[in-house]
């Protein structure tokens, strides 16, 4: 997100925006893990793993975790579905960053973990479960959220078979010139969004796309607001989901 973007947010309603210019994949190859919020662990489409073992998931544990103690980790990542948000706590801060490390190496990008582990969790009054555990099946289906297309309505859309429908890409001029662009698309940045609303057809519905999908809801929020019918794509377009054609520079 550029200064820019971070303005427009503001517009939008957001208070004490900063802006961190090298992102979230410079702060992961520092090393650095990110951590979920409670909201986002009690109420996310994530997948939540208990990472402890000797029986202690069993006295206690965070609603809806599936128990995966570290040492079995590496034989259950085939069940890890790729797409979903993944999100790790143990009582050992050792094996949830080894296991963090785990699966950013097997190209997982949505990890997190945890503050504070389950103590944290415990410790900032989370709601806990406690005893026996019928299951240990990971299971998660990708479900859309307020404004958001579906992968399959967004592929129709940039291979041109879905009518009356004008999408636009969010990402800046050198992003499409360093990795190219999909079919059918019209690019128009974010922070230029508010001033190219007139250009922006009204007869059509419109569907925006960036990199991850961040910039693309702040500019749904934009055209949102000026009445458009609008959605935008919520994923990371180099995941294999989106399996898109794209145009390169």
């Amino acid at each position: 997100m550029s200064t820019a973007n971070a303005g427009l947010a503001k517009k939008l309603g957001y208070n004490n925006v900063r802006v961190f210019l090298a992102g979230e994949p410079a702060w992961s190859k520092e090393g650095y893990p990110l951590f979920a919020s409670n909201t986002f662990v009690e109420n996310g489409n994530i997948v939540l793993l208990d990472l402890r073992k000797d029986g202690s998931p069993v006295k206690g544990r965070i609603p809806r975790a599936v128990v995966v103690p570290y040492e079995e980790l590496d034989d259950r990542v085939d069940d890890i579905p790729h797409n979903a948000p993944v999100v790790l706590y143990s009582n050992s801060v050792e094996d949830v960053m080894d296991a963090y490390e785990d699966l950013k190496d097997e190209g997982f990008r949505k990890v997190s973990l945890v503050k504070g582990n389950y103590e944290g969790w415990v410790a900032a009054g989370g709601a806990i479960e406690e005893g026996p555990i019928f299951s240990n099946e990971i299971r998660w289906v990708r479900k859309l959220g307020k404004g958001e297309v579906s992968v399959a309505e967004f592929k129709q859309a940039v291979s041109g078979k879905l009518p009356d429908t004008y999408v636009i890409d969010a990402r800046t001029v050198e992003e499409i010139a360093e990795f190219g662009k999909f079919e059918n698309t019209v690019n128009i940045p974010l922070d230029e969004v508010p001033k190219r609303i007139s250009s922006i057809p009204r007869d059509k519905r419109i569907f925006i796309h960036c990199s991850t999908g961040a910039r693309a809801d702040l500019a749904y929020q934009e055209l949102k607001k000026h009445g458009y019918d609008v959605k935008f794509l919520l994923l990371d377009i180099t995941d294999p989901a989106c399996d898109c054609e794209i145009i390169r520079p």
